[in-house]
């Protein structure tokens, strides 16, 4: 079974309806590394699906929680907003309302795109809405026993004066800097580090701390299953508190776990916004068919980490998924979004047709055929499609050793070997010839030259390209045709 249907199986056990909560603050660029989350909770939710059940994603925008420095990416003057709540901080480019909502925007815009259905709550709303109202009171009054879990969890005494709330001060608009004196039904009161002190309202005046507002929110948005980072799920993390407030406090049973593990950026570490460690999760929608983005989290389990790599690596998923599209591959089932049929033209194929024809569509599809695909409507729409993609990855991802541009004039100067080799190759070479054919007589020749075969592979890249390497001889030929690469060669057999 796939992991997404064991977990599905087991929230079945509890029940045959769930929300699935996600919750990424938005500090930063939201990358592929925090997209795990979505796609693990997405996974579930279409497995729920399949087997009967119902089920629902519900995203929570932590944009109530502070900036927590000024990140690589910000602007000095940004150090003064340090503490403020994202959602009450300027965007630093100016074309959103907010902070918050500048990250927020192209993150839910993506998650459309990727056929992520989600209910979005936002912290700051949530807080002023009331909906929070009655577990902060609760957590106020109950604070002696919810510090007594915490020490006893991890470990850590808390001061004699701590609340599990931290108050918005009206003066200095921090939210980090304050400590609550005191309550009553109405307000509750604060000190805060600039020297004000004031009343904040149950409603929007601040939030619960961390451990304790996420015990919180899952009784008040009714959340039966949640993914969520390994630095969470560690002995005495997050999550071991909050299932204990949630059914010791809150009188809630805690949702079923999924502790995931991190997206490292090969040769680089964990994706983290704060470090500036990131492929923002719009970009890659836009390099990559949405279907191969959700694929390389859905194939891999979620304890294991992902060694991301979108150069040489990612074109090794996307054959690896392309090669499991043929086998019905559950894998591939779960990351496919709306109707989309493939054909049996590999996405390599098309980076080194789409250079050759200058990404003229028509080209592409003449050299396909010349190259033994039949192009049907099924071809034609799928190529159509993903020809852009190829386009997008070659120019943003791909190592300089992968493109190539055919020269009009070859500079390079050839050997009498190397110009031997492309004589005789060239009167071997027949327009009727398979790419493995024309691949394979490069050997043939060789041998029968006693070239190396190493040498013979550079003289045919150097005729066309003007360099010692390129794609694969055999398609690469019959791409071009035969014709027009036998004239190449003779040009450069008979040069002086």
């Amino acid at each position: 079974m796939h992991w997404a249907d064991v977990i599905a199986s087991e929230l079945q056990k509890r029940g045959g309806k769930h929300r699935i909560a996600t919750g990424i603050s938005p500090s930063g660029h939201i990358h592929l590394g925090n997209l795990r989350e979505m796609v693990t909770a997405d996974a579930i939710r279409r497995a729920l699906l399949d087997a009967g059940g119902e089920a629902e994603i519900v995203y929570i925008a932590d944009d109530f929680d502070p900036l927590r420095k000024r990140y690589p990416f910000l602007p000095e003057e940004y150090e003064e907003y340090v503490g403020i709540p994202l959602c009450k901080i300027p965007d630093p480019e100016g074309c959103h309302g907010s902070y918050s909502e500048h990250f927020l925007e192209p993150f839910l815009e993506s998650l459309e795109v990727l056929g992520i259905p989600v209910e979005v709550r936002k912290a700051y709303q949530m807080y002023a809405e009331g909906l929070y109202e009655e577990k902060t009171r609760i957590a106020l009054q109950k604070r002696d026993k919810i510090a007594k879990i915490i020490a006893e969890v991890t470990g850590r005494e808390l001061e004699e004066d701590w609340y599990p709330f931290m108050p918005f001060c009206e003066k200095c608009s921090r939210i980090n800097s304050a400590k609550v004196t005191g309550f009553d039904d109405d307000w509750i009161y604060y000190e805060c580090n600039c020297g004000h002190s004031g009343k904040a309202s149950y409603r929007g005046g601040g939030k619960l701390t961390w451990r304790v507002d996420w015990a919180a929110r899952w009784q008040i948005l009714g959340i039966t299953c949640e993914p969520f980072g390994k630095d969470h799920a560690a002995a005495g993390g997050s999550y071991d508190t909050g299932k204990r407030i949630s059914k010791e406090i809150f009188n809630y049973e805690p949702p079923y776990p999924v502790p995931y593990e991190w997206v490292h950026l090969k040769g680089v570490g964990a994706m983290k916004s704060s470090k500036g460690i990131v492929i923002p999760v719009k970009e890659m929608i836009e390099v990559i068919p949405p279907e191969i983005v959700r694929y390389i989290t859905i194939r891999v389990k979620p304890e294991r980490h992902i060694e991301f790599d979108p150069s040489i690596g990612l074109l090794d998923i996307i054959d690896e998924f392309e090669e499991k599209i043929k086998e019905k591959d559950r894998s591939v089932e779960l990351s496919l979004v709306g109707d989309v049929s493939y054909s049996d033209i590999p996405f390599r194929h098309l980076v080194v047709v789409g250079q050759i024809a200058k990404w003229d569509i028509d080209k592409v599809f003449e050299i396909l055929e010349r190259t033994g695909y039949s192009i049907d409507e099924v071809a034609k729409r799928d190529v159509e499609r993903r020809i852009v993609y190829a386009e997008r990855w070659l120019e943003k991802y791909a190592p300089e050793r992968i493109k190539f541009e055919i020269v009009d004039e070859v500079t390079s100067e050839f050997s009498e070997e190397e110009k031997t080799f492309l004589r005789e190759y060239s009167e071997r070479l027949k327009d009727d010839m398979t790419p493995e054919e024309i691949h394979s007589l490069v050997y043939e020749v060789a041998r029968s030259l006693g070239f190396k075969p190493s040498k013979a592979f550079q003289a045919i890249y150097k005729a066309i390209l003007d360099k010692t390497y390129g794609p694969r001889a055999g398609y690469f030929i019959k791409s071009l045709g035969v014709e027009w690469v036998k004239e190449r060669f003779r040009q450069c057999y008979e040069k002086n």
